[in-house]
């Protein structure tokens, strides 16, 4: 389409005019679904438990302070542990894909090809995912909680230490890259974009539903108290750590090209704290499992 536009037209404008109508169409019905369901559905008894839906209203959401946080997971190793899982992930994926995205600008420097390239990769996202998806519940059942938790670690430390070496080592990948018809930095891009997407559909498939499942022995106190101290914590400093990171050392040699070695250096550190905190936390879930099943919780 954007081919056949008269001289004169901006194509990245024409393709931003049916993005944004597409969106708006698209909120348009997911508001619309959602106002039938909160009339039709969820007041029909036959659909909904009207005396449950009651009581989870009734039931008051557990506020901690940032204080009150730090020092419950300075008491629990447990919900440590799982706060530095999502510190890690949050950290890890912040770091490398800020890289790759100025990567990305770099090799696809018109507003229409880097849009097209974003929209494959958010297809590709999609269907790994529901693959992922697929192959989770056998990998729970197969494998245990232990190597469902090491599965994202493992994707995110192999596919983002790759993506920094094609980087840092780019005129000695240029033979491979002509020998596969490419350059290094579109290899980087590809290599970038795998990571993102094996990361992405490994999170939503085993690593949160690892995090959801290591809540289950808990007692109910420990619970409610360890998701408002991993909420306060840990998800903010995971997505904002990265970027810290990422300033200071802009800020220290200038540029985050100049940054890449250091950054894949804390990559590596970060991916092996997040390996310790995943084996120490699962040794801690399958002994409260074990007692928890002893004492019968799940009859």
């Amino acid at each position: 389409m954007r081919d056949n536009l008269p001289p004169g037209v901006d194509p990245w404008g024409v393709s931003l005019k049916y993005l944004m109508s597409a969106v708006i169409a698209s909120g348009g019905v997911m508001l619309g679904t959602f106002s039938y369901m909160q009339r039709n559905v969820m007041t029909d008894p036959n659909c909904v438990d009207q005396e449950k839906q009651a009581a989870k209203k009734k039931k008051k959401k557990v506020k901690m302070g940032l204080r009150e946080s730090a020092k419950f997971l300075g008491k629990s190793p447990y919900i440590r542990d799982l706060a530095l899982l999502v510190i890690s992930y949050g950290m890890c994926i912040n770091i490398v894909e800020v890289s790759w995205k100025a990567k990305l600008k770099q090799a696809f420097p018109s507003p229409n090809d880097y849009s097209s390239f974003m929209g494959n990769f958010s297809s590709a996202t999609g269907a790994v995912t529901l693959i992922m998806m697929l192959l989770g519940r056998t990998i729970f059942e197969k494998f245990g909680w232990r190597i469902a938790a090491l599965v994202t670690p493992t994707m995110i430390g192999v596919t983002g230490l790759a993506f920094f070496g094609l980087n840092i080592f780019a005129p000695t990948f240029v033979p491979v890259a002509a020998a596969l018809g490419t350059t290094p930095l579109m290899l980087a891009v590809l290599v970038g974009a795998a990571q993102n997407i094996l990361s992405k559909s490994s999170k939503y498939s085993l690593f949160d539903p690892c995090k959801e499942m290591a809540y289950i022995p808990l007692d109910q106190e420990s619970k409610t108290k360890g998701k408002a101290a991993v909420d306060v914590i840990g998800n903010p400093m995971g997505k904002s750590g990265g970027s810290l990171i990422q300033q200071a050392l802009i800020f220290g040699v200038g540029s985050l090209a100049a940054a890449t070695p250091y950054l894949a250096v804390i990559l590596g550190v970060l991916i092996f704290f997040w390996f310790k905190a995943a084996n120490s936390l699962a040794g801690q879930f399958e002994e409260a499992m074990m007692e928890a099943i002893a004492q019968g919780a799940f009859r």
